[in-house]
């Protein structure tokens, strides 16, 4: 049993006195602990060491007292597993040397044997389930398989993607084997963080709202669906696309037990977008928490409000920014623990 579980409460819909917090990227870049290690380690070193993943995963859990953790590690260790070169090069972000353009790249592409290519997650899993001792869940997660195809194609991060873009518009064949290879493989994956001891996973589809909306049904929805259908019945899923409020209607009619919201979405938009059935989580604009504390905490109460205390699971609208003061984040996670709701 979890001491903790209202983040598992929350995910079921139940009634809660207050509903949990956790942060996007909140393992990570603006903790001078995290920064002390990655001084020492680089970047793939630290996802594929266990025992620098379990601590860096648990490094915020100490600091903040989040009610979620979620692992320390990266949605790039997919393509790394399937085949395809990937590099974190430092200042600069992901770099693929070898972008697929072609059906004979798509084909040389391996839907790989998860267990033994990415034994090194599920063991950094197991250590941080030590170090969590049962006292809050630890959330799994894997990028969109649309997401990875963007870096696979276009090779780097990209403020539009269009070659990723193109390569599905003029070689829709070749695209759509790409997408379902990577979805194979994401849902071996995430299958075996769940055996490994995570409680929940969130699919993040940071770069969905660079699709219309029609595009985003054939290219995005449709392989996250398959990822929901396959562990829906295994673990409580979660589904974040970043600038995809346009599919929020659609995506409250699947199996998720809970829908990403981003900062450009209001808590009212998205509560009638999604019938008010479903469980909602975010939408803090991160650049937000450069405000000074007093303002964050009455900021966060606002949001509460406006989502309502249950059903919901406070989070910011995407990952937490390398240059936000200590004490705001913890102005946050205060914030929501020192909620009451008034009624």
């Amino acid at each position: 049993m979890i001491n903790n579980d209202l983040f598992l409460k929350a995910l079921k819909g139940e009634t809660v006195e207050r509903p949990p917090v956790w942060m996007m990227r909140q393992a990570g870049r603006y903790l001078p602990e995290f920064i002390a290690i990655r001084e020492k380690y680089d970047f793939f070193t630290r996802c594929k060491t266990p025992e620098l993943a379990s601590e860096i995963t648990v490094q915020p859990i100490r600091r903040f007292g989040m009610d979620a953790a979620i692992l320390f590690s990266d949605i790039l260790v997919i393509p790394q597993a399937m085949n395809i070169e990937v590099q974190m090069k430092p200042n600069f972000g992901p770099y693929l040397p070898n972008p697929i353009h072609s059906q004979k790249e798509v084909d040389n592409v391996i839907v790989p044997d998860v267990k033994q290519e990415l034994d090194y997650v599920y063991q950094a899993i197991k250590a941080t389930k030590e170090l969590l001792n049962n006292e809050i869940p630890l959330i799994g997660f894997a990028g969109s398989p649309w997401t990875i195809l963007c870096y696979c194609v276009e090779g780097q991060g990209s403020k539009t993607f269009n070659k990723a873009k193109e390569f599905c518009f003029t070689n829709p064949v070749a695209a759509h084997q790409l997408l379902q290879k990577i979805t194979d493989t994401t849902i071996a994956y995430l299958k075996e963080k769940v055996l490994a001891g995570c409680n929940a996973v969130q699919i993040f589809d940071s770069w969905g709202g660079m699709l219309s909306p029609t595009d985003y049904q054939e290219f995005s929805w449709q392989y996250i669906n398959q990822i929901i259908e396959a562990l829906k019945d295994l673990t409580p899923v979660i589904a974040f696309g970043k600038g995809c409020w346009f599919a929020l209607h659609e995506m409250s009619k699947s199996n998720a037990s809970a829908l990403g919201i981003d900062w450009t979405c209001t808590a009212r938009n998205a509560r009638y977008l999604t019938g008010g059935n479903i469980t909602l989580q975010g939408n803090f604009d991160p650049s937000r928490l450069l405000s000074p504390p007093s303002e964050i905490k009455k900021m966060v109460r606002q949001m509460i409000d406006e989502f309502g205390k249950d059903k919901y699971i406070v989070n910011l609208g995407h990952g937490i920014l390398p240059n936000i003061p200590l004490e705001n984040a913890k102005a946050f996670v205060d914030a929501v623990k020192e909620y009451e709701p008034v009624y």
